[in-house]
């Protein structure tokens, strides 16, 4: 093997074996589904462990592996806002939106600004949601899986792209959004145990306690190394987290159709709710199995000059034989999660609200699990060109690339998700201009900043941190909708939603024990935030 990981027999079996079981589970679950015609919700069958497990493996893709570890590596804790501060909009979805989602008995985004709004903003939604399905979910994930596991393995890129594609396609295909959730839990086990030996076999090489704690990460100030919150001025502001991480993820954990199909595909919304719950908790693990080795390693492998080789580094240098092989199918799993699950999601939003609407001509849709799945084989194609594209641009830092497209994408979807729940005067009219205006403003001041065609004469970029750019888009978007509702009227097309209570009237989901379960994950949180921000030196 010529990769940078020196692979032995035990590792390449115990790799094998993760393959083998994946290939049997997700064949198990296909063959007891070969009768279903639910592709896309697994029969609405799915309970609470596969739902949070599931939506925990989809979003800890490979750039996420890497990037987190590079991030500890090079600015410390202050990344950790990005997980930490998850658990919030998870109890937004499960608590606020998905009651209402599953009281619709919708399936998909697009479906639910049809009820909300009207066929205009269904149509725009779906494109919207296969524009940022193609792009960042299934194109990007597989480049940089496919990178990944070439730097692994010393394969050529493509080569391992197609290998990628192959293994996801098919999980996808064969077993629909019931295989998909299934294998989730097991990779989302094999990442949490991977990664967890990989932390306290790294921790054990540490010369002493002090050491650690007073670490510089990168070229900050190590008194920040364990700061959550950083001071104005900063790289990292506080404030940037406190007002722009929300409108992203309003948009990620609440509006995307990769992540709430999850929890569309529970058998009831206490599962729904119990799945959001359990991922809620399973957001605080990241940072200590993911972020903490790159600060760990910042005391033990100093001098490494690209932080995305810190995590390779870590497994080569710490981990013996067999559990190497067990890191990298740890990153298999990442890849194979995240690409499944994105190819599922276009698969469901091009077959329900694309075919169905626009190409069909049997009015029962006898055909639509076949239009699925032929649907899903053309997305991996698309994805492997969108690779192939990726892997000619070079110098591209493609995690940040991701987050920065996030933060202009988000800020229109949020702003019609969330004042189509919360605001019954929001108007069908007012949110497809809204979405029309705010995804030119957003996407075109966000090509400004992503491309740097402002900087100053120094080549220093003129904008704000992207997170700030992202909530002074949000003020502004929200701003032209309110405005916009109340110079209009609803159409008879949109239907009014009940209130909240009304919508938990009928159907209680969990109730009193699932605010109490959330008011636990709050204290746990508050605690991790007071001990790093102020106990840590």
């Amino acid at each position: 093997m010529g990769g940078d990981i020196q692979l032995h027999g035990l590792d390449i079996a115990v790799i094998g074996a993760y393959v083998v079981l994946l290939a049997v589970i997700g064949g198990t679950v296909a063959l007891r589904n070969r009768m279903g015609s639910d592709l896309f919700l697994g029969g609405r069958s799915m309970k609470w462990n596969n739902v949070g497990f599931s939506i925990f493996g989809t979003n800890i893709g490979p750039t996420f592996l890497i990037a987190s570890c590079g991030a500890g590596y090079t600015t410390g804790m202050v990344t950790a806002n990005f997980e930490w501060m998850a658990w919030v909009f998870l109890f937004l979805l499960g608590m606020a939106f998905v009651p209402f989602y599953l009281n619709t008995r919708i399936s998909t985004m697009p479906e639910f600004m049809l009820k909300r709004y009207g066929r205009g903003c269904y149509t725009f939604m779906s494109f919207y949601s296969l524009l940022g399905t193609v792009v960042l979910w299934i194109g990007g994930t597989l480049f940089a899986g496919g990178a990944l596991l070439a730097q692994l393995m010393g394969w050529e890129l493509m080569a391992s792209v197609w290998l990628l594609t192959v293994m996801a396609a098919a999980l996808a295909v064969t077993g629909g959004l019931r295989a998909v959730m299934v294998c989730d839990s097991l990779q989302s086990v094999i990442m949490i145990a991977g990664a967890s030996l990989l932390v306290v076999l790294a921790a054990m090489h540490l010369p002493d306690w002090e050491s650690l704690a007073t670490v510089q990460t990168g070229d900050m100030d190590p008194e920040l190394t364990w700061k959550l919150f950083h001071p104005a001025g900063s790289a990292n502001p506080w404030y940037a987290f406190v007002l722009g991480y929300p409108i992203l993820s309003i948009w990620f954990w609440c509006s995307d159709q990769t992540i709430v199909q999850k929890a569309l595909g529970a058998k009831s919304l206490a599962h729904a709710q119990g799945g959001t719950l359990l991922c809620g908790f399973l957001k605080v693990l990241p940072v200590f199995i993911f972020l903490l080795p790159g600060i760990i390693a910042a005391v033990l492998l100093p001098g490494i000059e690209d932080d995305k080789e810190v995590f390779l580094r870590m497994v080569d240098t710490f981990l013996p034989i067999g559990l190497v092989g067990l890191i990298v199918s740890v990153l298999l799993a990442a890849v194979i999660s995240t690409l499944s699950a994105g190819l599922n999601s276009f698969s469901t939003v091009f077959t329900l609200d694309i075919y169905r609407r626009w190409l069909s001509r049997d009015p029962e849709h006898a055909g639509s699990k076949r239009v699925g799945q032929m649907v899903t084989l053309c997305a991996a194609l698309m994805a492997v060109g969108i690779a192939f594209l990726l892997s000619r641009v070079e110098g591209t830092n493609l995690f940040n690339l991701f987050q920065s497209i996030i933060g202009y994408m988000a800020p229109p979807v949020s702003v019609v998700f969330l004042l189509g729940i919360f605001w019954k005067r929001a108007t069908g009219r007012a949110a497809l201009l809204t979405l029309i205006f705010g995804s030119a403003l957003s996407l075109s001041v966000g090509l400004a900043d992503i491309s740097n065609i402002f900087a100053d004469e120094h080549g220093v970029d003129i904008f704000p941190h992207f997170l700030l750019l992202s909530f002074y888009l949000f003020c502004v978007i929200l701003t032209f909708m309110v405005v916009a509702s109340l110079l209009t009227r609803h159409a008879p097309e949109e239907i009014a939603l009940p209130t909240l209570r009304e919508t938990y009237r009928q159907n209680a989901g969990l109730g009193k024990a699932g605010f109490a379960g959330w008011g636990v994950l709050a204290l746990v949180m508050v605690g991790l935030y007071l001990f790093f921000q102020l106990a840590m030196p």
